[in-house]
């Protein structure tokens, strides 16, 4: 179907490069060590040739080791700068970078899609793609009518790939994980897989854009392009010109980092109790600082359907962390499925593990960071920490896996900026109930 290579054994043997090249490099490095080398100069050339071997591979195959590595890329801000600088650039070039699938495969999806006079919706069309997606390109082009469009068209083959991928990766998800510490792959490759369906047919994106672009109509501060046309392989909306959040994270200034964050933060609160869905791919090649202020949103391929807004249980939780009633926080937990069953847990000790995390919410205005982040990663990962002991007693339930991701990746998004967020008044805007009667502690 596609002139693009994507055989079975090609991409099992790309694929299966990556655990067994960096086994190769340890083994090569240990070999070093034993000739009297530098330990910390050896562990540095190791990640960075391992980082650089798995944008290589993850970028060549798209599909789905390419979306595993743009969730990877959201996560990064968490894991100790000395072990995620290696792999910080490469990650982050998942967010946008993939090598272009040729022009005649294109004009073959759109004339598949389209109709075989497609050429003439169009007054111009780019046959040089502008962005990479995980399973689509991006191409810039001006419809009959005059306005400048994006139109993304799905890889040839892109779904059966993307399955394969994943499944692929979840069979190498022990060797994978030792690359981010404090964060565990496989439910990432499995709740990944779950939403993979609904990606693959651009006209559920379609709705789920049409849903936002109507809701934040007219917003003065977040802009969300409407649908133009769409298909099963192709959807074509506004264009829309910005910063990307990528850009800005890596030479923004403090002012624009502020404001990058707060508007992420807006959108992020706002969507549920506006539209009853949630954006569900929080990695900064998805948003852009336009020039007039406003945040642009794209890509809806992902969300989460909460037509109640946020989960009323998830606002208590948060609520009863924030005040420190840790026995209405345990009986809560208990009810709603969040232990596991069997487990004794101290109220006291539920508390410190989850009170931590709603640490922005306590004064007016939060400064975020990795270090935050790592502190809490660290705190929750330490094998010797009674932090770490409550989190094997605690479960998640599958319904608020998704919405648990997307947060954590907004909010190591807003890290990753160090951006400082007027967080709790945003909060109190869209979940009220989470802030009503606790008072915020006097800011530093």
């Amino acid at each position: 179907m596609s002139d693009i290579p994507r055989g079975g054994v090609h991409r099992t043997a790309k694929l299966a490069s990556l655990p067994l090249g960096a086994a190769g490099r340890a083994a090569a490095g240990w070999g070093r060590r034993l000739a009297g080398a530098d330990g910390e100069e050896i562990a540095a050339q190791l990640s960075a040739r391992s980082a650089e071997q798995l944008f290589a591979v993850l970028g060549e195959l798209k599909g789905g080791a390419m979306k595993f590595g743009q969730a990877l890329s959201i996560f990064e801000a968490a894991v100790p700068d000395e072990l995620a600088e290696p792999y910080r650039e490469a990650l982050t070039k998942l967010q946008s970078s993939a090598p272009p699938m040729p022009a005649r495969d294109v004009h073959r999806v759109l004339a598949e899609q389209l109709g075989r006079g497609w050429r003439e919706r169009f007054a111009d069309f780019d046959d040089e793609p502008t962005a990479a997606a995980s399973i689509g390109q991006v191409h810039r082009a001006v419809w009959h009518d005059g306005r400048d469009v994006a139109v993304k068209v799905q890889y040839p083959g892109a779904d059966e790939a993307l399955l394969a991928d994943l499944r692929q990766l979840g069979r190498f998800s022990r060797i994978l994980q030792p690359l981010v510490p404090g964060m565990e792959i496989k439910p990432l490759i499995a709740e990944l897989r779950d939403r993979m369906a609904e990606e693959l047919d651009y006209r559920d994106e379609a709705d789920n854009q049409r849903v936002f672009a109507e809701a934040f109509a007219g917003d003065p501060e977040i802009k969300v392009p409407r649908v133009v046309a769409s298909s099963p392989k192709t959807v074509i909306s506004e264009w829309i010109t910005g910063r990307p959040l990528s850009s800005i994270i890596r030479d923004g200034d403090q002012p624009t980092r502020d404001e990058a964050g707060r508007l992420l933060s807006e959108f992020h609160y706002a969507s549920p109790p506006r539209t009853g869905l949630l954006h569900a791919d929080p990695h900064p090649g998805n948003f852009q600082l336009m020039a007039d202020g406003r945040l642009a949103v794209i890509d809806f391929g992902a969300v989460a359907r909460l037509p109640n807004g946020s989960p009323m249980v998830l606002q208590l939780m948060t609520r009863l962390a924030l005040l420190g009633d840790s026995a209405q926080l345990m009986e809560l937990l208990r009810t709603e499925g969040f232990v596991r069953p069997g487990m004794q847990l101290d109220p006291d000790e539920v508390l410190a593990y989850l009170g931590p995390f709603a640490e922005p919410l306590h004064t007016e205005r939060f400064r975020f960071s990795r270090r935050w982040l790592q502190r809490q990663a660290e705190r929750v990962g330490d094998l010797r920490s009674p932090d770490f002991r409550t989190g094997r007693a605690l479960n998640l339930p599958p319904q608020h896996l998704l919405i648990h991701r997307v947060t954590f990746g907004t909010l190591g998004v807003m890290c990753q900026l160090g951006a400082e967020v007027p967080l709790r008044g945003i909060v109190s805007r869209w979940q009220p109930v989470i802030t009503e009667g606790s008072d915020p502690e006097p800011g530093p």
